[in-house]
């Protein structure tokens, strides 16, 4: 069944490995018959610091509400990003600070721990890159930056299954290597 992709490219600068697997992910999702958008975060316009936390909303700036809308239409969600310091980098932190916002992605109850997931009925899939080997990250880092994404963000507004993809070690890999995790992204779009 066809389905709608959003992919969300975090990686700060216009070229690198994350928007080529982000291309070879689209690739195959569209030659199996879904229908793919693209967020590549360095191109959006707007201010990534959330100035008065969720105190005061800040107006949000026209790339934000096409994101939103964006992110509301999708079936299924693809976030491609670098770990970088055991996370995601500062501008896509604060993407999802301004876009993730209560009322739109979950709800607090008044008087209550609990909130409001408005995200359900979405999957996703997070690929990150990394120059330290996934399984060192996994057990000595114990996954910092995918607990973040998968549980803290995705899981709290309600997006799930989340499917994680760690490719690595980037640094210094072979060109070799390069290629197939590329045909491995083509395969995920493909499948997806």
């Amino acid at each position: 069944m066809a389905k709608r992709i959003l992919i969300i490219e975090g990686h700060p600068a216009k070229r690198s490995f994350c928007g080529a697997l982000a291309d070879a992910y689209r690739q195959g999702a569209e030659e199996s018959g879904h229908t793919v958008s693209t967020l590549t975060i360095s191109e959006l316009n707007f201010d990534p610091i959330l100035h008065e936390g969720y105190r005061v909303i800040q107006p949000l700036e026209e790339d934000l509400i096409l994101a939103q809308s964006e992110i509301r239409s999708a079936d299924h969600i693809v976030v491609i990003f670098p770990t970088w310091w055991g996370g995601m980098p500062a501008l896509m932190k604060g993407f999802i600070d301004r876009v993730f916002l209560p009322g739109f992605a979950f709800k607090y109850r008044p008087g209550s721990p609990w909130w409001d997931k408005f995200l359900t009925g979405r999957s996703a899939h997070v690929i990150t890159t990394m120059d330290t080997p996934p399984w060192y990250f996994r057990i000595f880092y114990r996954d910092a930056g995918i607990n973040q994404i998968k549980r803290t963000i995705l899981h709290y507004c309600g997006i799930s299954p989340v499917k994680v993809t760690r490719v690595g070690r980037v640094k210094d890999s072979p060109a070799s290597w390069k290629e197939a995790w590329l045909s491995k992204a083509k395969r995920f779009g493909y499948n997806a």
